[in-house]
């Protein structure tokens, strides 16, 4: 937090949108569901008011609903939990009323029309059932007990309730689809009120998709238990802790664009040219194997062969990038980390 401060509002702001970006995407692809990352930076830069957000306007109805969820979650953290509230996060996860090609009740919880709700495995006929959830009609009563709680304060501590609202909730499991992600935005409000600061440097759900398998295994292990949720909260602190050391890395991203681009501030680019720029410092040094070839800035900008080779040979000319030894007629590019880090130092 200090070395973010330390970093001036722009870069912080800069660092805030990469991390609200990485959890939006992160969060879904727990669930299998991978969004446009175009259209969730574009929604993101949008919302916080960043420079050059309006350039490339990407929409998309599930990006969109996501990160309004979890920027409702984190600026909004000190504003009590209603039922509205949760209704409304769940319809904007699903703005067409669909979950793939399946109907469901979005914006309200699910009726058991079909059966008991279980999470199941295995082969038509032969499925195993690791859980099931309490049934529909005692959804009202188990959901009222749980708000009333997540707005009671008490001298519990806040990681501990993070983890408490986290598995309470996907144990209720109170919607045909999008528990998952529900409950992960639940933690995200209590881990705001717990630092009493809407702004994240860090990504949880991050860390749970690299710790996916376990994730599910220690969910499974704790719901089809004796209720002791010991070994949940211990998993969910080390993770935790986890996220918050593996943070430094999106860091360093953020703050290599800043030197970087404070460096090269009066260099005239255009939108293609900037967008390859910045995937190449995500990447870091070597990131692209044999360097940025012409194929590789095409696919990136997509733009023409031509244009490729053009805005490569301007950018070499600025500059910007250098030619990598070897290749023959396949030229490889990559930034002067070298000579850029000597200029930092």
């Amino acid at each position: 937090m200090a070395r973010i401060k330390a970093l001036g509002f722009e870069i912080q702001q800069t660092a805030r949108a990469d991390v609200l970006v990485e959890e939006a995407l992160k969060t879904s692809e727990i669930e299998g569901e991978k969004l446009n990352p175009d259209a969730v930076r574009s929604s993101v830069g949008r919302r916080l008011g960043l420079p050059g957000a309006g350039l490339k306007v990407v929409r998309d109805q599930k990006a969109e609903g996501l990160v309004e969820i979890l920027l409702d979650a984190t600026v909004q953290y000190s504003q009590k939990m209603t039922l509205e509230r949760i209704w409304g996060w769940h319809a904007a996860l699903f703005p067409t009323g669909y979950s793939g090609m399946v109907k469901i009740s979005a914006g309200q919880w699910r009726d058991d029309v079909k059966g008991p709700m279980q999470v199941v495995s295995g082969p038509i006929g032969q499925e195993t059932v690791h859980f099931e959830a309490p049934p529909a009609k005692k959804l009202d009563k188990e959901m009222e007990t749980f708000i009333s709680w997540i707005n009671t304060e008490d001298q519990l501590d806040g990681i501990l309730r993070a983890g408490l609202a986290h598995i309470w909730f996907v144990t209720i499991h109170p919607f045909d689809d999008g528990n998952g992600r529900i409950a992960r935005t639940l933690t995200e409000i209590l881990l705001a009120r717990d630092e009493d600061n809407p702004k994240r440097f860090y990504s949880l759900s991050s860390q749970i998709m690299a710790e996916r398998r376990e994730y599910y295994e220690i969910l499974k292990a704790t719901q089809s238990g004796a209720g002791d949720i010991t070994e949940w909260l211990k998993w969910f602190l080390e993770c935790m802790n986890r996220a918050i050391l593996n943070s430094d890395a999106v860091l360093k991203k953020v703050m290599n664009k800043a030197w970087f681009w404070h460096e090269f501030a009066q260099t005239r680019l255009n939108e293609r040219q900037i967008k390859v720029i910045n995937r190449l410092l995500d990447e870091g040094a070597g990131g692209f194997e044999g360097g940025l070839k012409n194929k590789k800035y095409m696919g990136i900008a997509h733009t023409s062969r031509a244009t490729a080779q053009r805005e490569l040979a301007d950018l070499v000319n600025k500059g910007v990038l250098i030619k990598m030894p070897g290749g023959g007629r396949s030229a490889g590019y990559d930034l002067d980390w070298q000579k850029w880090s000597s200029s930092r130092a």
